[in-house]
């Protein structure tokens, strides 16, 4: 998230920051009193090695590049002393931070937070601070899902347990629920701002959820892939794992160092790639396939978008490019779609300390035609990246290759964040090798 300035925001008498420019929102829930924790204070703030659970919610938050308003909910007692740590997580953010009195019940409390945002605001995602864990991926996950389609979106997970429906008195089994049909709800959930204004103006009742309350309001609710790191901590027991999440966790958002740890390093990388069109192939572009359209000649399924991203991720980096990391005729990727190229160049990153934080895509071609499948294949990449990606297209004006139709030509710009520790480095050398 960029620094904010004096000239960026307004504040109300109440304290509130309403910064101009910021599109999307996240309102972080916090404001529940922690009786199931059972702990003689409010959940949020419990410390998990030395850190508060709200401060630990917040670092995913702080840590997108887009700018984004924040409004933090907590009881009414602790919104000074909540001020004041939200000011120190959020670093040269703090002009997008807010902290507001929360309610008696959690919906009461999100729509406190909803009567803060500012007035350029169209996205908004509400997020339970007792997941702490959640990566910062699933925020920019939801919120570009919301932006692509209009509809609500939650993220959720597939339930594993086996699920019995029990009569009223829960003594005995009723039925067996297919498990196929169900999903573990997490949040961030977003929502398109106006949509959700309207749902809670008109709610009646309580709802579990926000997407509860939005689909009530005859909304359509669009599930996303969640993250088994966005765990939520309830009762003491949940509390048995965060230590070991906590210490496994990446440091506190670009830029922001640990006493005794150097805060991560902020990587560019570039990649191209260019192919020709060959009639006898499908054409497959930015993982999706576009029927009656020539294809592209090349090894695999001719995807230039894919490759593209891989050498940019790697570049950035510092982990070589397509060629050196995978080879031009391993087995393991013998026909493979661009989906597995970028997935395991993903388990790279990862093994040299390294995450994405956004990719932009740029095809140049008179055809296939993007402009209708534009954000759906931004949304197809930014679910296997796990960090936004954009895309935008261009013609060169009957110049060159691209402009006599001959193929396609795509750059990628790539953002990745690194451990700037030496074990990282280390982690990275060991990992520049070739994969079979």
């Amino acid at each position: 998230m960029r620094p904010s300035t004096p000239d960026d925001r307004s504040v109300d008498d109440g304290g509130v920051h309403t910064p101009s420019g910021a599109g999307r929102a996240v309102v972080v829930v916090a404001a529940g009193s922690g009786t199931r924790l059972a702990l003689g204070r409010p959940k949020a703030f419990v410390e998990v090695a030395g850190r508060s659970i709200l401060e630990r919610s917040l670092d995913a938050v702080f840590a997108s590049v887009v700018p984004t308003q924040v409004v933090v909910v907590v009881p009414e007692a602790l919104v000074d002393e909540s001020r004041a740590l939200v000011d120190a997580v959020a670093g040269p953010a703090r002009g997008y931070a807010s902290v507001v009195a929360g309610g008696v019940t959690r919906q009461q409390s999100v729509a406190a937070g909803l009567t803060a945002l500012g007035p350029d605001v169209e996205i908004v995602l509400v997020h339970d601070c007792a997941r702490p864990f959640t990566p910062t991926a699933q925020f920019d996950l939801v919120a570009t899902t919301v932006e692509a389609t209009g509809d609500g979106v939650v993220p959720g997970l597939p339930v594993t347990d086996t699920i019995k429906r029990v009569d009223g008195d829960a003594a005995f089994v009723v039925d067996t629920v297919d498990r196929s049909e169900l999903v573990a709800m997490q949040t961030p959930q977003g929502f398109p701002r106006a949509a959700l204004d309207r749902a809670y103006a008109t709610a009646s009742g309580e709802h579990t959820d926000d997407a509860a309350l939005f689909a009530a309001a005859g909304h359509r609710v669009r599930i996303v892939a969640g993250d088994p790191l966005a765990l939520k901590i309830t009762t003491p027991w949940g509390l048995r794992p965060a230590p070991t999440l906590a210490a496994a966790g990446a440091a506190p958002g670009p830029g922001r160092e640990t006493p005794g740890r150097p805060g991560p390093r902020l990587l560019t990388g570039v990649g191209t790639d260019v192919h020709a069109f060959d009639a006898t192939q499908p054409m497959h572009l930015g993982l999706l396939h576009f029927p009656g359209e020539a294809g592209l000649a090349g090894p695999r399924d001719g995807d230039a978008v894919a490759p593209a991203v891989v050498d940019a991720l790697l570049t950035a980096a510092g982990r070589g490019d397509i060629g050196s990391s995978f080879g031009t005729d391993a087995p393991r990727f013998a026909g493979a779609s661009g989906d597995v190229f970028l997935s395991a160049t993903l388990e790279l990153l990862a093994a040299a300390g390294a995450a994405p934080v956004n990719v932009a895509v740029q095809v140049i071609g008179n055809r296939p035609r993007l402009s209708s499948r534009r954000v759906e294949m931004q949304v197809g990449l930014t679910r296997v990246v796990g960090a936004p990606v954009s895309v935008s297209a261009t013609t060169t004006d009957g110049l060159g290759f691209t402009g006599r139709g001959e193929g396609v030509a795509v750059i990628a710009t790539a953002l990745v964040t690194r451990d700037g520790s030496s074990a990282g480095d280390a982690a990275g050398a060991a990992s520049n090798r070739l994969i079979t």
